[in-house]
């Protein structure tokens, strides 16, 4: 597809001129494309090898390593470039921004950004507390062909203070400094925000984020433009709009009478509820849901909160967004899943999990790396005529995976070839040995 060499051509503009300066370009598209073709595993051993044996590049290894932790790498004009490239970026008018952490379990006691992490998910078998990198992300969430997908977009290594505490530890040449998970995501999501200017940005958390101390720092960055939507906690005290105001002295009330905690409020509603036919899940379903607007003092502002009922349980769902509809608030909440299914994509199917590598800057570019090609995945899926068919189909699940978009990526790779020609001559990089390749694993 012709979108592959466009954008690599552009990734290539981002370089310096010099002779240093193109062989550093030339270096970072073909490893983007030996992530990209899922032969193998993206340790960097494996990359500099899958970079001779499909594009007959032999790079010395120590020079490769060196170009690995380079601080030279041009991230962030890279990834203004690849959100730009993103086609459609906005749903329903918006930008739907998923914001979440997780873990990335190590083995190596001195992998930088390693720690003894809190593991909400782990089994009975496992422990609470692994030794492993945090990782706080945002991606964007927009409907591919039929189904929802996360679109990597950013991403911040999470340190305790206690971890920096006494020690300087130099990423890119600044050294870090301590900063919370909202800080964080604050910075992320503003810089995603600033180009695309003017669009309404609404991020998609859980009840952990959910709160002022993402908000409010937000809106100071961004403005009324700046919305949440989250699962709201199940201790939260709800309120009453204020009545309307009157002429009587004094100042005018900004809560009006309790209402109580969700709980409450979901068995007083649960008979007023609607049923509501939703894409969710990869499937249409009948889902029952109740709303209601209120007045949230954690947020000091109006949200609306939508219930919705399953046969036993219910989950109360909230945004400062009025404007958007039931059906909106869950669909939009029921797609940040997504960004559960992309840490996998990221994890096991890209690999970014197997990397040991210490060094802080190496560590960095390799999950730079391994984002952007998801993100280019997803890209490219999005340019498609229509979507790939599913190589392991069942009866409840027939829609295309990122495994599927990802092998017909590569397919494409050895028929256009993706990047500018390693001997300089401007030409894409064609390869059927790819395609070879691909048979082979089919």
């Amino acid at each position: 597809m012709a979108i592959l060499p466009a954008l690599a051509s552009q990734f290539q503009s981002l370089f310096p001129a010099t002779r240093r300066g193109q062989e550093r370009g030339r270096w970072f598209i073909l490893t983007l494309q030996a992530i990209l073709v899922p032969i193998t595993a993206s340790r960097t051993s494996n990359l500099l090898r899958a970079i001779a044996t499909l594009f007959g590049v032999t790079i010395a290894q120590s020079r490769y390593y060196t170009f690995m932790a380079s601080v030279k790498l041009p991230w962030v004009r890279f990834w203004e470039m690849l959100w730009r490239a993103i086609p459609n970026p906005l749903t329903d008018g918006r930008l739907l921004v998923a914001l979440d952490d997780s873990i990335n379990a190590k083995s190596g006691r001195k992998v930088f950004a390693c720690q003894r992490s809190f593991d909400h998910a782990a089994k009975v078998n496992q422990s609470q507390y692994p030794w492993a990198q945090t990782l706080v992300t945002v991606g964007l969430l927009k409907v591919i062909h039929g189904r929802w997908s996360c679109l990597p977009l950013a991403f911040a290594f999470y340190l305790r203070y206690q971890t920096l505490h006494g020690r300087c530890i130099r990423v890119g040449g600044q050294a870090l400094v301590f900063q919370t998970k909202f800080a964080q995501a604050v910075r992320m999501i503003a810089a995603v925000a600033k180009v695309f200017a003017q669009a309404p940005v609404l991020v998609v958390a859980d009840s952990w984020f959910g709160n002022a101390g993402l908000l409010k720092p937000l809106r100071a960055e961004l403005g009324a433009r700046a919305h949440l939507l989250s699962r709201l906690r199940v201790n939260t005290v709800l309120y009453d709009l204020p009545a309307a105001r009157t002429p009587t002295p004094g100042r005018p009330r900004k809560y009006g009478p309790r209402l109580g905690n969700p709980a409450q409020l979901a068995a007083a509603l649960q008979e007023e509820a609607r049923t509501y036919t939703l894409n969710l899940y990869g499937g249409v379903r009948e889902v029952a849901a109740a709303e209601r607007v209120v007045m949230l003092k954690t947020l000091h502002c109006q949200v609306r909160v939508v219930w919705v009922f399953r046969r036993t349980q219910w989950v109360a769902l909230m945004t400062t967004d009025l404007t958007l509809s039931v059906a909106q608030v869950i669909e939009f909440y029921g797609a940040r899943w997504k960004i559960e299914a992309g840490f996998r994509e990221i994890k096991q199917e890209i690999g970014s999990a197997e990397t040991q590598t210490r060094n802080p800057d190496a560590v960095t570019n390799h999950l730079n790396f391994c984002l952007a090609a998801t993100t280019l995945t997803w890209i490219y899926g999005a340019h498609l005529e229509k979507a790939p068919p599913r190589r392991y189909a069942t009866a409840k699940r027939t829609e295309y995976a990122f495994g599927d978009l990802r092998r017909a990526l590569a397919k494409d790779l050895g028929d256009q070839g993706f990047g500018i020609d390693c001997q300089g001559n401007d030409k894409a990089t064609r390869n059927p040995l790819i395609a070879a390749v691909m048979d082979l694993v089919a």
